[in-house]
């Protein structure tokens, strides 16, 4: 059994990370692009926002506004390490704008910067860093009463169905798509 969520949130690094064509379900993926290299050429990135457009896909650019409105995304996705207020002006175009937070004190500036959703992390420990602190289930949900907060961080195929008890619209799944591609037949 799979927890069903609302949404579900996925950080790809090129447009190869994904298919496209394994989603079925309209209106609940959220694709965000962290081009921290620019792998993808402009008219391959074009192209795939259009696919994701007619598949029901909002697809966000991270930390690159100006790319954003280049490629008509929905919205920008700014990383917990920004502190700028331009992403506002991103409303005015009608785009929407996501956030990631690692504690309190992030949560309330990615609020301040206008965030439809803010991605908290760790849920559970990772394999990068695994004597960093993480959330848990229960200490999430006790912060998750704050409204459109996701959970990300940790999120694998053996732990995936502890998703169902998280009180929160969606999750966000990060290096797993890349690394077990077997995730994507479970959410797709």
């Amino acid at each position: 059994m799979f927890a069903y969520k609302k949404k579900y949130f996925l950080f790809i690094e090129n447009i190869k990370d994904i298919n496209l064509n394994k989603i079925k379900k309209n209106n609940k993926f959220v694709i965000i692009l962290r081009n921290k290299k620019l792998v993808d050429t402009i008219s391959c990135l074009i192209k795939f926002r259009k696919e994701c457009k007619l598949k029901g896909i909002e697809f966000f650019v991270a930390n690159n506004s100006k790319l954003a409105v280049l490629l008509k995304s929905d919205g920008v996705y700014i990383s917990a390490f920004y502190k700028g207020f331009e992403q506002l002006n991103l409303k005015k175009l009608n785009k929407k704008i996501l956030g990631s937070a690692h504690n309190f004190k992030e949560i309330n500036e990615k609020r301040k910067q206008g965030c439809s959703y803010i991605i908290l992390s760790k849920l559970f420990r990772v394999d990068y860093a695994p004597s960093e602190n993480f959330y848990g289930i229960i200490k999430f949900n006790l912060i998750g009463n704050l409204k459109n907060l996701i959970p990300l961080g940790g999120i694998k195929l053996i732990n995936l169905n502890k998703a169902k008890l998280i009180k929160s619209d969606g999750i966000a799944i990060m290096s797993e798509i890349k690394k077990k591609p077997a995730i994507s037949s479970r959410l797709f």
